[in-house]
C-alpha cells in the first residue's frame, strides 16, 4: 500500500509541477540537452555545505551538499544525482551539469573548472546558483526528482599572484628600491595572464630575487611568506629555467638565483605554476661618428643601430669615409664617454681590432672610403671590417613598412626615413599584433620578410618575398638595410 501511494504522490506532484512552475521551465530546459520533466517529492530535498576552499581540499572529490532521502519508500534507489549550476550574479546563462555521488560529492577539478568557466582563476569565494536532480527507480521504473535550489559557495584553487613584480639584486645594479627593475605585463587579470617578462643587462656574474608589488607599497622590502620576497629553492642556483618559491630549502627566506656572465637577458615568469626562464639576449648597440654626424643626443642621435647575428656578434653595413668613421655605445651607455667603446689607437684603420672602454675608447676608421661591414664581437672585444664585393649597390628611393596593421593597403606604407646609405629607421607605433614587411619604393617588386616573432627575437634578417614578420603591437624604433636585408626592432 505505501508504493501505491507514493506513486500516486509522485504522479500528483508531476502535474503540480509541470502546471505552475515558471522556475522548472527554466531549470527544465537547458541549453544544450532538453530536462526530461521531473516530479518533486516533499521531504527529498538538498542542503547546501558551508562555504569550500578548494586550496584547502584534499583528495580528488569535494562534497557540496547533503541528501535528505528519509522520505523514500522501502525499495525505492537513488540512481544518480547532478546538479546544474549557474553563476548567482547572473553574468551567464549557460549551466553546466556536475555529477554528484551517493554522499554528496562533485569533482574537484568539476568545481574548479565551472567556477574558472564564470569568474576565472583569481581566487576570490564566489556562488554558484545550483538546480540538484536526482534518479529514483521504484520496480525498475525510474522518476527523474527536483531536490530543490541551492547555493553552492566556493573558492577556486590558484596561488598568490602579485599585480606587480621587480627585479632586484647585482643583475639589477643593487639590494634596494632605488635599484629594482619592473617586469612587464599586458595589464589584464593577474589570474588569466600570470606571466611576467623583464630584460636586464648584467655587467658580470651576480645574484637575483623578485619583490611583489605588496612588499613595495607596505614600505616593506624584505616581507617573506607566500605573498613575500620570491626566489629559488637553493641559495646561489646558477640554472635558467626552474621553479620559483616562497620559502627556501631550509625552511627559511628563499634563495638567491644567479647569473653567471655578463649579458643583457630576458627573464619570463609564469606566476601561475610559480617557474621562470632566463635567456640571454641581444644588446642592443648603436653607431656614433662621423656618418651620423657625431649627434650624442638621445633624443635624435639613435638613429644607426648595430644589427644583431647571435646575442654577441653585430654588424653595420653602409658606405663609410675611411676616416674617424665611429666608436659605438649600448642603449644603456648612451651619451657616457666613460662607456663608450672603439679602438685602443685614435683613427685606427686596421682591418681588425681590439674593442675598449673605460673611458679609453678611440674613434675607428675604416680601412679606406667605400662599403663595408662593420662587426663587432662582444663575446672577445673584437671588430673587423669586411670590403663588399658590390661598391655600387641598388639604390631604392624609399623604404617602407606594411602590414596588417596598414590593412596592407598601397599608399599606407609607414615610409622610413634613409639615415646613412642603404641604412633606414624609423619610429612607430603598430597597433594591433599581426604580420608586417619592408618593401622598396611603396610596390610589390622588392620586398623584405622573415620567418620571425619579435615578440621572443627583435631582429632577423629578411629575403626576397619571405614570410611575414610577426609583431606584437607597440611603439618601435626600427632599422633595416636594405643591402643585407638584416632588421631590427627595438621596443619603446
Amino acid at each position: 500500500m505505501k508504493k501505491i501511494m507514493f506513486l500516486g504522490g509522485l504522479f500528483l506532484s508531476a502535474m503540480t509541477f509541470v502546471a505552475c512552475s515558471d522556475d522548472y521551465t527554466d531549470w527544465a530546459e537547458p541549453q544544450t540537452n532538453p530536462q526530461e520533466e521531473s516530479v518533486t517529492l516533499p521531504g527529498y530535498t538538498a542542503s547546501a555545505t558551508s562555504a569550500i576552499d578548494l586550496a584547502a581540499v584534499a583528495g580528488d572529490s569535494v562534497q557540496i551538499l547533503s541528501l535528505s532521502d528519509a522520505s523514500l519508500p522501502e525499495g525505492a534507489a537513488v540512481g544518480n544525482t547532478r546538479i546544474e549550476v549557474l553563476p548567482a550574479d547572473e553574468t551567464s546563462d549557460q549551466k553546466i551539469t556536475l555529477g554528484v555521488d551517493s554522499k554528496g560529492r562533485v569533482g574537484k577539478a568539476d568545481l574548479q573548472g565551472a567556477l574558472e568557466t564564470f569568474y576565472g582563476k583569481r581566487p576570490t569565494e564566489r556562488t554558484l546558483a545550483g538546480q540538484v536532480y536526482s534518479n529514483i527507480i521504484i520496480d525498475g521504473q525510474t522518476f527523474l526528482v527536483n531536490a530543490g535550489e541551492i547555493n553552492v559557495v566556493a573558492t577556486p584553487e590558484a596561488p598568490y599572484i602579485a599585480n606587480a613584480y621587480y627585479l632586484i639584486g647585482d643583475v639589477a645594479g643593487g639590494w634596494d628600491t632605488d635599484h629594482i627593475i619592473k617586469f612587464n605585463h599586458s595589464g589584464a587579470d593577474v589570474y588569466e595572464d600570470p606571466v611576467f617578462t623583464v630584460t636586464f643587462t648584467a655587467s658580470g656574474s651576480g645574484s637575483w630575487k623578485i619583490i611583489p608589488q605588496g612588499n613595495i607599497d607596505n614600505d616593506d622590502l624584505w616581507h617573506s611568506g607566500t605573498d613575500g620576497v620570491v626566489g629559488v629553492s637553493k641559495d646561489g642556483d646558477t640554472a635558467l629555467e626552474g621553479t620559483l618559491v616562497t620559502v627556501g630549502a631550509a625552511g627559511g627566506e628563499p634563495g638567491a638565483g644567479r647569473i653567471e656572465q655578463a649579458g643583457m637577458y630576458r627573464m619570463t615568469i609564469n606566476m601561475m605554476d610559480y617557474t621562470y626562464k632566463i635567456e640571454e639576449m641581444a644588446a642592443t648597440y648603436y653607431v656614433y661618428g662621423a656618418v651620423q654626424g657625431w649627434n650624442n643626443d638621445p633624443a635624435t642621435g639613435k638613429t644607426c643601430a648595430f644589427y644583431p647575428e647571435t646575442t654577441s656578434l653585430q654588424s653595420y653595413t653602409t658606405k663609410w669615409t675611411g676616416a674617424w668613421d665611429l666608436k659605438f655605445w649600448s642603449a644603456d651607455g648612451w651619451g657616457n664617454d666613460a662607456m663608450a667603446y672603439g679602438s685602443e689607437v685614435d683613427g685606427d684603420s686596421s682591418e681588425s681590432g681590439k674593442i675598449v672602454g673605460d673611458g679609453a675608447a678611440q674613434a675607428i676608421s675604416a680601412p679606406s672610403e667605400g662599403y663595408y661591414t662593420f662587426t663587432i664581437d662582444m663575446g672577445t672585444m673584437t671588430y673587423t671590417w669586411t670590403k663588399l664585393d658590390n661598391q655600387t649597390p641598388t639604390e631604392y628611393n624609399s623604404i617602407g613598412l606594411v602590414g596588417d596593421f596598414t590593412g596592407w593597403a598601397d599608399g599606407a606604407d609607414v615610409v622610413m626615413k634613409q639615415v646613412t646609405p642603404h641604412n633606414w629607421y624609423v619610429n612607430t607605433t603598430i597597433a594591433s599584433d599581426g604580420g608586417v614587411k619592408f618593401r622598396a619604393d611603396g610596390v610589390w617588386v622588392t620586398d623584405w620578410g622573415a620567418d620571425v616573432n619579435i615578440g621572443s627575437q627583435a631582429y632577423g634578417t629578411g629575403t626576397q618575398g619571405g614570410a611575414n614578420i610577426t609583431v606584437p603591437s607597440g611603439t618601435y624604433d626600427i632599422y633595416m638595410n636594405d643591402i643585407t636585408g638584416q632588421f631590427v626592432f627595438v621596443a619603446q
